[in-house]
């Protein structure tokens, strides 16, 4: 295996896997998959636009199973309450439910389980997790915690995406005493996904997703709560204002509580309140140094440069599309026509909105695109078209 050592010892980058084993999900026979929802429904997806031959069984409510099993995310299913039969003969077993649940099914699934089986997860923090898979005592069970950061603002299996998890990292946690065969198989199988897999340990994982993750959403809910606030008390002019920035810094305050938000709070409330008190610390030191633009001046340099550091070509939790703004008359067709002629350059279009529309006159439509590259030629499609269009 070769390793990117640029990340430090606490990362470890799982390239070049075909030099350890080729067969990947052809390793597994028979995979379950408990909570066919959005993750698990696009694991079942992937695996099959991969051309994975053995048997995928759902573990799930009963609607969402006649749901997956109609769009051909299962080849069969099973209820919560049948849970024991569905993992008969199981070789690989991902836990897709939010955290609380995943803590309360994985003792059991661990004891239900054949000899030898791979039991891994999808939940957003893992030392609580890596700790519950420990207790259950199964030496001969192996448990890897995983971490795919991709996700949608849509749940369900409906929105399920045999293409989720392209260039999307995957976080793996490796347990204590997993054979090499099937570590190496997992991570063959994530790769032919489409993933990048990255190994971290479970304390280094909730570190780094409490800074990147967990502090922006309590920071985005809390300042639109503070306008919010400020919108009451002073008459209603504060949000009518709110647009632009604003409203791109705080986009993922619409992420709602439960179950997500409430299980991660719950098992990784020293890391995040730990990053707060540090944001806080900052925070703190910027209101003191308002008066001496030279130092902010630094510290916008510095933060444009860190900033322009971030990788461009992974996914988040949500992917960042990029954006241009079209002018367009108000007329029967004016939507279709701009798909059509940018799909005739073969330019696919990942999101759109109309933002703003005069009647009988025209208005702005809001197209996302998933690369820099796309964008851009699609501006150029667009202006030779006689439109006007814009970077957002």
């Amino acid at each position: 295996m070769r390793t990117r050592e640029n990340l430090g010892a606490r990362a470890r980058w799982c390239v070049g896997l075909n030099t350890i084993r080729q067969e990947g999900a052809s390793f597994f026979r028979r995979i379950a998959i408990i909570g066919v929802g959005l993750i698990g429904g696009s694991l079942g997806l992937s695996l099959k636009r991969t051309g994975f031959k053995g048997r995928v069984v759902g573990i799930s409510r009963p609607e969402t199973i006649a749901q997956a099993l109609e769009l051909g995310v299962i080849d069969e299913g099973t209820s919560y309450a049948e849970l024991a039969e569905g993992l008969r003969d199981v070789e690989l077993v991902f836990l897709c439910t939010p955290i609380k649940r995943i803590i309360e099914l994985l003792p059991q699934v661990m004891a239900e389980v054949s000899a030898g089986t791979l039991v891994s997860d999808v939940g957003s923090t893992k030392r609580r997790l890596g700790e519950v898979a420990a207790a259950c005592g199964r030496q001969d069970v192996h448990f890897i915690g995983g971490h795919p950061m991709a996700g949608s603002e849509k749940a369900g299996v409906m929105a399920a995406d045999p293409f989720l998890f392209q260039n999307a990292i995957y976080i793996l946690v490796p347990g204590e005493g997993v054979p090499e065969d099937l570590h190496a198989a997992l991570r063959e199988m994530l790769a032919q996904l489409g993933a990048k897999v990255l190994e971290l340990s479970a304390e280094t994982h909730d570190e780094v997703v409490a800074a990147i993750s967990h502090l922006p959403q309590m920071i985005a809910t809390s300042l639109v709560e503070m306008v919010g606030r400020m919108n009451e008390e002073g008459g209603g002019c504060f949000l009518p204002l709110a647009a632009g920035g604003f409203r791109d810094l705080t986009r993922i305050a619409s992420s709602p509580f439960a179950p997500v938000w409430g299980d991660i709070c719950a098992t990784n409330a020293d890391q995040i309140g730990h990053m707060i008190d540090r944001y806080v610390d900052l925070l703190k030191d910027v209101r003191q140094r308002l008066v001496d633009p030279g130092s902010l001046e630094r510290d916008f340099a510095f933060a444009n440069d860190i900033r322009s550091q971030i990788p461009k070509d992974a996914k988040g939790f949500i992917h960042a599309l990029q954006e241009i703004l079209v002018v367009a008359e108000d007329r029967p067709g004016v939507i279709a026509e701009i798909a059509t002629k940018l799909a005739d350059q073969e330019l696919n279009i990942n999101d759109i909105e109309v933002l703003k529309v005069r009647e009988g006159e025209g208005g702005t439509i809001r197209l996302g695109f998933d690369s820099g590259e796309a964008a851009e030629r699609s501006l150029e499609v667009l202006r030779g078209l006689g439109y006007q269009a814009r970077r957002r």
